[in-house]
């Protein structure tokens, strides 16, 4: 089928149209220039930016004399503050698994084919970064995400205070409940009048992939591969849709923040949460990880392809280029009548100076240094 878009000089902003279901995620491109005549056939669920790296503060380590000399002191302490803030990682042993399925709830994603995959030792954080954490990243390094730079990033609408609704005058084609929101980062999630105040311990969301590239290396660690991500998922269980297992609610109990209702009118929040939950507050897989499956998307290390072949691969690094870049494992906005992605399997891109506030990341790092 052809896409459709949406364009317009004055902002550089570019969203798309319907997917296969109908529906649509927001994305953007950079904003460089005009993009009036630029639209082109792009798969709904793109959203993207630019690219943007910061360096750590204790590698600004200059000759004697030099301007970017630190009071070791304050060196130590900023270790120290950091050491005691960061997730605890989870060492993985790796080895084989079977990734992807035969039996794709999505198949214009490339969920398949189901095909066998080695992987080395590796560690992944036991749940994603949240606020506090950036907070800190943020405090020491002066990062300035991508969002903020933009001055806008996109929200789900039915989040927003009538206020901040009321002065909206743009919204995602195909996908009204998406709405790019000025003001909206990480420190204001639904925008300038919301706030992370009572939410430390939630998901640090609007952040980009460029933007979690910086904070993963930061603390010495990395994005995880799109492999190392399923494999962690997967809790060690073989073909199963749910780090869990199959059945979405075992014994009738809520094991991950997904949206119950009517998309996107009516969620009920059965499960306790209308928006992100605090980490950990779910039950974790057999790996000991939390929210593998819904509260928010996880940028993974790799470039987008949806062509994949049932040879043998090890530790898969994705294609070498690309548009855009793998993310896992759903959000809280995912409802299986619109958005059936909370599998393990699943998988879905944005562009990576894309922003949204269901996106979020976990980092991991090599066994070995």
């Amino acid at each position: 089928m052809r896409f459709f878009f949406w364009c317009w000089s004055g902002e550089e902003q570019l969203y798309s149209g319907p997917d296969e279901d109908g529906r649509g995620s927001p994305f953007r491109v950079p904003r460089r220039g005009n993009y009036s005549n630029q639209c082109e056939d792009k798969p709904a669920q793109d959203c993207g930016c630019n690219t943007l790296h910061r360096h750590r503060a204790e590698e600004e380590e200059d000759e004697e004399g030099g301007e970017n000399i630190q009071h070791p002191a304050h060196k130590y302490s900023e270790r120290g503050n950091k050491e005691d803030i960061l997730s605890k990682m989870v060492l993985l042993q790796g080895g084989w698994f079977l990734m992807g399925t035969d039996d794709p709830g999505i198949p214009q994603d490339g969920e398949g084919p189901q095909r066998r995959v080695w992987l080395n030792p590796f560690y992944i954080e036991e749940h994603e970064v949240t606020n506090l954490q950036f907070q800190l990243f943020t405090n020491i390094t002066h990062h300035v995400t991508e969002a903020e730079r933009f001055g806008d990033s996109f929200v789900f609408e039915g989040l927003l205070s009538e206020e901040v609704r009321s002065s909206l005058s743009h919204a995602v084609a195909a996908a009204p409940w998406w709405s790019p929101v000025k003001g909206a980062d990480w420190r204001h999630p639904e925008g300038p009048d919301s706030s992370i105040v009572h939410r430390m311990d939630h998901p640090a969301l609007h952040v980009s992939w460029a933007d979690a590239q910086v904070y993963c290396e930061w603390a010495g660690r990395r994005l995880p591969s799109e492999a190392e991500w399923e494999f962690a998922c997967r809790g060690g269980l073989q073909d199963r849709l749910y780090p869990w297992g199959n059945k979405l609610m075992p014994r009738g109990q809520h094991y991950a923040n997904l949206f119950q209702g009517e998309f996107p009118s009516h969620n009920t929040a059965e499960d306790g949460f209308a928006q992100t939950s605090p980490v950990k507050k779910f039950p974790a897989n057999a790996f000991g990880l939390y929210d593998m499956v819904g509260n928010v998307w996880e940028w993974t290390a790799d470039w987008w392809s949806v062509h994949h072949t049932r040879d043998n691969a090890h530790n898969p690094k994705g294609p070498e280029t690309g548009r855009d870049r793998v993310k896992k494992g759903g959000s809280y906005m995912c409802h299986k009548s619109y958005c059936y992605r909370y599998r393990c399997a699943a998988r879905s891109q944005n562009t990576p100076d894309s922003s949204a506030s269901n996106l979020g990341f976990r980092c991991a790092a090599d066994s070995t240094p």
